[in-house]
């Protein structure tokens, strides 16, 4: 099975989303056999390449609701394991961080380019780290296990970007318009960063389903709270 996750690495519900689904991934029993392929989307493709703090940033966006809306995925966070220091967090464009992670993928494989997104969305919201700075990149791709001379000499040049625009073109083309979105086997997408157990089961079903011969023609689209389109035409949420 091949599960293509559309994400950001400024998107704080990627992260959790991301260790919700490994945590999903984990307790399926043909787990080791998914492969997962980090796929890249902006949401603010726009973003200046300066970082400016996150916490002024959510205000000019939302207003007075935006502590709360940190203090609400804080909270989600530390029951996944995963850490949001908002006060430290530093908003810059994602697109030099999506070069490297495509250069992860094609170099070193998902894994590695899995393991690089941990470390990317780790340092970013627990750490501070700016998504934008070569050097930061640099390390975290050292941390990540790749080879950090070759990961500041690519970051260095401009290879991958077209790759890079081209995916995010896609995105677009597909209809995607919020992240984290999980496409399994290229024919089925949900959105959002869902509980654990709905993510094993959408595991479950999608490995049924590529099992049959084929599918009922009268499934029901949307079943306990997750939605599966065809890929050609994703729902999209805010």
């Amino acid at each position: 099975m091949k599960v293509e996750i559309w994400s950001d690495i400024a998107c704080p519900w990627c992260h959790l989303g991301k260790s919700r689904f490994e945590r999903a991934l984990a307790a399926f029993p043909q787990g080791d056999a998914v492969e997962v392929v980090y796929r890249p989307f902006q949401l603010e493709p726009g973003a200046p390449a300066e970082p400016r703090p996150h916490r002024e940033v959510l205000a000019k966006k939302f207003g007075p609701q935006a502590v709360a809306m940190d203090d609400r995925l804080a909270k989600l966070g530390a029951a996944e394991g995963v850490t949001f220091d908002f006060d430290t967090v530093l908003e810059n464009n994602s697109l030099l961080a999506h070069r490297l992670m495509r250069f992860a993928l094609d170099e070193y494989g998902p894994a590695a380019q899995a393991r690089l997104k941990t470390r990317l969305m780790t340092d970013h919201f627990g750490e501070g780290m700016d998504i934008g700075d070569p050097a930061q990149l640099a390390d975290a791709a050292a941390a990540a296990g790749l080879d950090r001379d070759a990961a500041a000499a690519f970051l260095a040049g401009d290879a991958l970007t077209d790759e890079v625009l081209a995916d995010l073109d896609e995105a677009r083309s597909l209809g995607i318009t919020a992240v984290p979105t999980f496409v399994f086997e290229g024919q089925w997408a949900v959105q959002g960063g869902q509980e654990t157990s709905t993510f094993l089961r959408v595991l479950e079903q999608v490995a049924k389903e590529t099992a049959a011969v084929e599918a009922p023609a009268d499934a029901d689209a949307c079943a306990d709270g997750v939605c599966e389109v065809p890929v050609e035409r994703p729902a999209a949420t805010a």
